[in-house]
């Protein structure tokens, strides 16, 4: 097992890792929409969902993987009223193939992002 660091997403704020490589999979802490260059968090959900996807691509590069070879993914949502901008930015980032993927409302996310977004990769 190997933890899995990049300058390129933003530092965990608690104590755990941005990723996990086991070998075969890699698994991603959740997201959050930071920008690691300057530490900030966009306005809007779509602006969000961007930045946690480029988070995410990040991590997985850095652990020798990618956004192609995600074979799950889960998105945190503080309102599913915003599912669909998020959708259409996700969507964006793939092409044909899609993970599987869980979606789910919570009542809150760190620093009050709207938006979260954790991975399952292959190697």
């Amino acid at each position: 097992m190997k933890v899995i660091e990049s300058s390129k997403a933003p530092a965990a704020i608690g104590p755990y890792s941005q990723g996990i490589d086991t070998g075969s999979l890699v698994f991603t802490a959740g997201q959050l929409p930071i920008n690691p260059a300057d530490g900030v968090m966009p306005a809007d959900p779509a602006a969000q969902a961007r930045q946690c996807m480029e988070n995410l691509k990040a991590v997985l590069e850095a652990a020798g993987s990618g956004l192609n070879k995600m074979v799950k993914v889960t998105i945190f949502l503080q309102n599913l009223e915003h599912f669909g901008a998020v959708n259409e930015v996700y969507a964006g980032y793939f092409l044909g193939v899609f993970p599987a993927r869980s979606c789910v409302q919570v009542a809150r996310l760190p620093k009050d992002a709207l938006v979260e977004i954790e991975a399952v990769a292959i190697k």
